[in-house]
């Protein structure tokens, strides 16, 4: 497989995974982005320059996590391996459980389906797949790959991730609260217990299902199908005070949950309702410099490329 271009841009959108009861599963893509441009290089130079979000702190050469995903799916392709030059402008706050990793890591796989002649071989399935064996989970990867919300699951190992797009209602809005302290997915993960009780599972089966039925058709369903048990208590510890948030969002009515693996909170509701979230978002939080609020449209395209 040959190369068929040597400069693309893709633009890759902040995902939520998990919306409360979603555990692993649900995901949704919100209207914030970065924004990645590769340049295939004659040489074996590695260039990577950032800005916004993770400049200066992520690496600068192959074992940036844009660079590594890339390779992959030149690999998987058949595609022969260049010299890169990555200019990337971040604003997917990182470690905040926003899906910055899986923007990367989806980034750097569609970005080389842009530059390989057939992009066929990196279809959607397959980035996927991808992505999912790089990332972990494909709750992020799913709806940054596809857009809209998405509902992931394992077909095997033979068939591997799937996933399934939902048309969001277009009423939908979400609100992120994002507090300056970060926190490692893999912190989040290692509270949770081996073993649920009985109860728990079967509550938050049928919270998830609720949940599409709310994202799709009836959000006024919003703050009881995001209601759980199987995650977010567990996590209490590690993140206070996005759990205390969440709480008091919710006894005012909200449909609040921990975004992923945390820290960041997120409110769901309709666009009529924004202002009443931010005055009681403002009542919780305002005035500090720990949580900055940003109200978000659901992103319904997923990653966009173009070739330049």
């Amino acid at each position: 497989m040959r190369l068929g271009a040597d400069h693309v841009r893709v633009r890759v959108p902040a995902t939520s995974a998990n919306l409360g009861p979603g555990f692993d599963a649900l995901g949704l893509a919100l209207a914030l982005h970065d924004v990645l441009e590769v340049r295939a290089l004659a040489t074996d130079e590695v260039v990577v320059d950032v800005e916004g979000e993770g400049a200066g702190e992520v690496p600068g050469d192959e074992s940036h996590l844009v660079v590594r995903a890339l390779r992959a799916a030149l690999d998987v392709a058949g595609a022969p391996q260049t010299g890169l030059h990555l200019t990337c402008v971040n604003r997917v706050p990182h470690g905040r459980g926003l899906g910055s990793s899986a923007a990367a890591v989806v980034a750097g796989v569609v970005a080389a389906r842009a530059l390989v002649a057939d992009p066929s071989v990196l279809a959607d399935d397959v980035a996927l797949g991808l992505a999912t064996a790089i990332e972990g989970h494909p709750d992020n990867a799913a709806p940054a790959l596809l857009g809209g919300a998405t509902v992931a699951w394992d077909a095997g190992p033979d068939a591997g991730p799937r996933a399934a797009r939902l048309d969001v209602h277009p009423d939908v809005r979400a609100t992120v609260l994002v507090p300056s302290a970060r926190l490692a997915t893999s912190r989040a993960r290692g509270v949770l217990p081996a073993q649920v009780p009985h109860a728990d599972a079967a509550f938050n089966a049928g919270r998830a299902a609720l949940l599409v039925e709310a994202l799709t058709r009836r959000p006024e369903l919003l703050l009881d199908a995001t209601d759980d048990r199987l995650h977010q208590a567990y996590r209490a510890d590690v993140m206070p005070s996005s759990f205390e948030l969440v709480q008091a969002l919710r006894a005012r009515g909200l449909a609040a949950t921990v975004s992923g693996a945390g820290p960041t909170v997120l409110v769901l509701s309709v666009a009529d309702d924004l202002d009443v979230v931010a005055q009681v978002a403002d009542s919780l939080v305002g005035g500090t410099a720990d949580w900055a609020a940003h109200r978000l449209d659901v992103d319904t395209r997923g990653v966009v490329t173009e070739r330049l």
